[in-house]
């Protein structure tokens, strides 16, 4: 039998934190295995190994072009729980792949699977919450979620040292197991029989044209694509950079996981004044900011200017910077693009995620495999990634 008793706050926000933290454990804890799958399937390339990152992010991008209307149609619960069975599926195939190609085609698998907790966890925030107490949920949400880019790393490199880098794929299997699990006990169907919609074709072109004739929508959605393509770029470099750059390898996850729990702050302030301050206004001071803090550090290493003895502290800085920049920014743009649309939510989001996802990861890709052991084309290519959201941001419309 289906549950019935509304979630409390806490547990409801808890809930969430967990199916999103799917996608943040699926990416981070591979982070610290891309030099083992590079020796072991890869080793004439090992810069390819990365692509592990950015073919699960492409999957789950194509992913929630479906997801959404399938929740509109069926309902979340159906939606989300076949997600999970999908993620797993690819999970396994993960475990047995015998090669890269055999690895990245089941990690765009698991990629689809993981759409579902990330598009259907948010319509099911949409149905229940709007406006700036939306925001407020993901941001508090949000800080929850950011244990886990702090823990991942070391969970994976735990698993490589007692195991092998294959069986953080069934580490996987059983999170999102258990979190499947809780979802099913607990959490009731939040989209009634009369609100959904049918699987049509004309209606699904429809409701896609409609989100553009939101100029809210569309810019958020193209700033969102900006910051993504910042972040999975980031992502794919940056066990490279503490590797060749500072050789740092072994320490990765400890300092990963410094930067990770830093950053958490960003979605703290958030929480605290997105109410007062503003979604808008927020996430343009935001950019804006970080935006001063890389070129201020570009031309200082440009220039000869940053003592070597300084320069990793100045990279850890600089990256905290970047991921609290993400807890300033993420949940308000989502909160913005789905205010406007909330009785299409499941479809919005799919559509708003998937072309958010496509664009981040045509974006990361070319940047990631622009390493060549040092930070700094990461740097340049963020920097035009965020000065485009800082113009985008100021054609928004104020709320």
């Amino acid at each position: 039998m289906s549950p019935t008793k509304r979630l409390g706050e806490n547990e409801f926000i808890a809930m969430i934190a967990t199916l999103f933290a799917i996608i943040a454990l699926s990416i981070d804890a591979m982070l610290p295995a891309l030099p083992q799958i590079a020796s072991t399937l890869v080793a004439d390339a090992p810069n390819r190994a990365q692509l592990v990152i950015t073919s699960f992010v492409f999957g789950m991008g194509l992913g929630t072009l479906f997801v959404g209307p399938l929740s509109d149609a069926f309902g979340r619960r159906r939606t989300l729980l076949l997600g999970g069975v999908v993620y797993v599926i690819g999970a396994l195939i993960c475990f047995l792949a015998p090669s890269l190609e055999t690895l990245l085609f089941a990690r765009v698998i698991q990629g689809i699977g993981a759409a579902a907790p990330r598009i259907v966890g948010l319509a099911i925030v949409r149905d229940l919450y709007k406006g700036r107490e939306m925001a407020k949920i993901m941001s508090v949400a949000m800080v929850i979620f950011m244990l886990v880019p702090a823990v991942a790393p070391l969970m994976g490199a735990a698993v490589i040292r007692f195991a092998g880098w294959r069986e953080i794929f069934l580490c996987y299997v059983i999170f999102c197991g258990l979190a499947m699990a809780w979802f099913w006990r607990r959490q009731p169907e939040t989209l009634p029989l009369d609100q959904r919609r049918p699987l049509a074709i004309a209606t699904l072109f429809a409701a896609m044209k409609e989100l553009t004739h939101h100029r809210i929508v569309v810019i958020a959605t193209l700033v969102q694509s900006l910051t993504l393509g910042a972040l999975f770029a980031s992502l794919s470099s940056m066990q490279g950079v503490f590797d060749v750059r500072f050789d740092r390898a072994d320490s990765f996850p400890m300092w990963f996981a410094l930067i990770a729990v830093a950053s958490m702050l960003g979605s703290v302030v958030n929480a605290k004044i997105v109410v007062s301050v503003g979604m808008r206004k927020v996430v343009f001071y935001t950019y804006s900011g970080f935006l001063t803090i890389t070129l201020t550090l570009l031309v200082l290493i440009k220039l000869g200017m940053m003592p070597e003895s300084l320069a990793f502290g100045a990279h850890i800085l600089w990256s905290i910077a970047l991921f609290s920049m993400m807890g300033l920014t993420m949940g308000n743009l989502t909160a913005l693009s789905m205010e406007p649309v909330g009785h299409i939510a499941g479809l919005a989001a799919s559509v708003m995620g998937a072309v958010s996802t496509v664009l981040a990861v045509l974006v990361a890709v070319p940047l990631g495999l622009a390493f060549d052991g040092t930070a700094e084309p990461l740097m340049l290519g963020i920097t035009v990634l965020i000065a485009g959201c800082v113009g985008l941001m100021k054609l928004a419309p104020r709320q």
